[in-house]
């Protein structure tokens, strides 16, 4: 019960603890980014289109990497991230780059007490729900400040993969919510060497759960797509097998290792 308490103070920590290695890190190319690189993979690009002059919310945007890279497509763009250091370093880079991104320190859940707008996009990516303990909250969070016909667009990765170790070599956890995570695992997925060891909490949410509690809160299923591939090198074992695509080498194109929605606001 003391962790589900503290959740936030400890996750809290733990990504404050992460940004300035990740900065430093060839993973975010921090550099080429502040020279126009879009941080935007082709899945998500796909799945937003034109988003010229669109109102963007953006949850759990970490160090605003991709908030900025809507704001470089035309779009007027608030990003959220707990981590006081990261919004921090967030604005800093936004200035860098000449954008008028807005950044917003808040946990998902306490967002609709600190921001009243409502936006035509809410875009949340890779490595989000699985800090959040209660997807109906998730869910209504997202419903509440969406306009009519506003859309989710939602890329995560799959729930598969977070069944198995950090070495892939055996089934650790359910594939099922059965409750809080609590691990230590030293390094960073962007720095494996990085001098850290917090202790982070998370859960593990079956896609069954992700797509109920969207349709719960008035949210219409427009896309549901699995990819056998993700974009980012961030398992351990993992290999370049086309341009910009990695995949497990033991399980190859065998798992889905991501996966994307769009629900419209009905």
């Amino acid at each position: 019960m003391e962790i589900m308490e503290n959740y936030l103070d400890i996750n809290r920590k733990l990504w404050n603890a992460k940004v300035d290695s990740h900065l430093k890190s060839d993973f975010y190319f921090v550099d080429e980014f502040v020279n126009g690189r879009t941080s935007l993979n082709s899945i998500e690009l796909e799945l937003l289109g034109d988003i010229k002059n669109k109102e963007i919310l953006h949850l759990q945007c970490h160090f605003g990497q991709d908030s900025i890279s809507l704001s470089r497509m035309g779009a007027k763009v608030t990003g959220v991230d707990l981590s006081d250091k990261a919004i921090e370093a967030a604005k800093d880079l936004a200035q860098k780059c000449g954008t008028d991104t807005q950044f917003i320190i808040s946990d998902v859940y306490e967002l609709p007490n600190i921001l009243d707008q409502k936006f035509d996009v809410v875009y949340t990516t890779y490595g989000t729900i699985g800090w959040l303990p209660d997807l109906e909250k998730w869910a209504k969070v997202v419903s509440n400040f969406l306009e009519p016909g506003g859309k989710l667009i939602f890329v995560e990765f799959h729930p598969i993969v977070w069944m198995f170790d950090n070495d892939f070599t055996f089934v650790k956890y359910s594939y099922f919510n059965e409750g809080v995570i609590v691990e230590t695992n030293e390094g960073t997925y962007a720095d494996r060497t990085a001098d850290l060891a917090d202790q982070e909490v998370n859960w593990n949410h079956p896609t069954s759960e992700v797509l109920t509690s969207l349709l719960n809160k008035n949210l219409q299923l427009q896309s549901f797509q699995e990819y056998n591939w993700s974009p980012y090198p961030c398992f351990q074992h993992i290999e370049e097998t086309e341009k910009g695509k990695f995949q497990i080498s033991k399980f190859g194109d065998k798992i889905p290792l991501v996966f994307s929605l769009v629900a419209e606001k009905k």
